[in-house]
């Protein structure tokens, strides 16, 4: 008969040895122990503008999805949370091309703060992990179990929000020379589906074809190119073939379901064809 050993709880938080940076050098070693998967540590202590250091900040290589991570030892409590937040709406600000998660990491993620952080969810993406020290047979081992889960939010082009005009456009975010480029994409967009035009909202540039969105593809002008983002399934065979044309890549995002990437005029000259099989593909794959 197998013989069970018993699992004993350390404090973290009453150990001298075993303090937050023991933890947070052993989460930069190995992120995997937060139950995400393969992520990269992309960076540790990052400086926020006027607001302190954020513990730790994840990306998953897979996708344009980033983690910020804020740990505490002991019991959450109202600025572990609060600071949470704001770093992950900084990160989120200075990085609007990534997808940011905000991750809370606590040993006891209390009842009541469960309560206060289950309230966010569903407006902001966030994950609360109860991370626990035990010792079996002298071996020490940590345990992250998610309490909560960030629920998925709709993307922005499920909401079509203010329409704008062209104007908003060219003289705000983008340029005229981004939006040439996006005429440019139009042209391509209509050898596959011919009365397509491009949809102005506030947040993104969409598609409709008699006022009715067609967006399998959006775009983003900026100054000096466009993103655009094809709504594919991911597949291995597409990421190689953007990877080895030399196309400027953001990744697929599981998120939004999307292949991002950001195109000038240079890129459509260059990539015609490839850039007709992303539209192809997008259109194939959501027809109406």
């Amino acid at each position: 008969m197998t013989k069970l050993h018993r699992a004993i709880p350390v404090s973290l938080k009453g150990s001298n040895e075993l303090n937050e940076r023991w933890l947070q050098r052993q989460l930069t070693e190995d992120p995997s122990i937060l139950g995400f998967g393969d992520l990269t540590v992309r960076d540790v202590e990052r400086r926020q503008p006027g607001a302190g250091r954020l513990d730790l900040l994840l990306t998953d290589p897979e996708s344009a999805t980033r983690y910020e991570v804020e740990i505490q030892l002991g019991a959450t409590d109202e600025t572990h949370i609060i600071r949470t937040i704001e770093y992950w709406d900084l990160e989120r600000r200075r990085y609007p091309q990534y997808e940011h998660v905000a991750v809370l990491v606590a040993e006891d993620v209390t009842s009541r703060f469960l309560h206060v952080i289950s309230l966010f969810n569903g407006f902001i993406p966030i994950v609360a992990i109860q991370l626990q020290a035990l010792k079996v047979e002298g071996a020490l081992t940590l345990v992250a179990t998610r309490v909560v889960d960030h629920m998925s939010l709709a993307t922005e082009e499920e909401d079509e929000g203010t329409v704008v005009d062209r104007a908003y456009w060219e003289k705000g975010r983008g340029s005229t020379k981004s939006l040439q480029v996006l005429d440019a994409l139009m042209e391509l967009i209509r050898l596959v589906e011919a009365d397509l035009e491009p949809n102005f909202n506030k947040h993104y540039v969409g598609l409709k074809n008699n006022y009715v969105s067609r967006n399998f593809i959006t775009f983003r002008p900026r100054k000096q190119h466009v993103i655009a983002q094809f709504r594919i399934p991911h597949t291995t065979e597409l990421d190689e073939t953007l990877e080895s044309v030399g196309i400027d890549t953001m990744g697929y995002s599981q998120y939004s379901r999307r292949y991002g990437v950001r195109l000038t005029q240079q890129d459509i000259d260059t990539h015609r064809e490839t850039l007709l099989d992303l539209i192809r593909r997008a259109h194939d794959a959501h027809p109406n």
